[in-house]
């Protein structure tokens, strides 16, 4: 029987990081489903989504615990069954001057509306008018039934007066 585990890493970045978790993965006869890795602040971060049969789950911990040794840390979570909920898909990208507190109002919003955020990615950059740092945040969010993309777009719109952001939207 196979499960599904969610293996969490962050540590120094330097290269042959990804290949160690991958080595980790395989050795356990373990399949790399899914994952976000990056460097961030710095460091290396990310997740993974792997299945292996569940007789070797042990293998596996031991076989990361390996990796942990070596300036990762590292740690598993059992993955959810539930599937995400039906719902129509909804592109977000927003951009904006960079102040505290954009993704708290944006997110606050999105909730007060039953949204899920199935995706979310953020940076920050100059601006090559003015030299100024600006924020941009790009998400896939699912919307529940009975709530429609044009009433997303509009609670977002208004609040985007108060933010002074931009918002563009699209389907997945």
């Amino acid at each position: 029987m196979k499960t599904r585990v969610i293996l969490s890493a962050a540590g120094s970045d330097r290269p042959g990081l990804t290949r160690s978790l991958a080595e980790a993965v395989l050795a356990a006869g373990g399949n790399w489903l899914e994952s976000h890795l990056s460097r961030l602040g710095g460091r290396y971060v990310g997740s993974v989504l792997v299945e292996v049969d569940a007789e070797r789950l042990a293998e596996f911990e031991a076989a990361i615990r390996s990796v942990d040794a070596s300036g990762l840390s590292v740690s598993l979570a059992q993955a959810g069954d539930k599937p995400a909920p039906a719902g129509e898909l909804l592109r977000l990208e927003l951009v904006g001057q960079d102040r505290p507190g954009i993704v708290r109002e944006v997110t606050t919003v999105l909730a007060e509306l039953g949204v899920n955020i199935e995706d979310f990615s953020t940076s920050t950059e100059n601006s090559a008018w003015s030299g100024d740092l600006l924020f941009r945040a790009i998400a896939k969010l699912n919307l529940p039934p009975g709530t429609t993309s044009d009433q997303v777009r509009e609670a977002l719109e208004a609040l985007s007066v108060e933010i002074m952001v931009d918002f563009n939207f699209a389907a997945p």
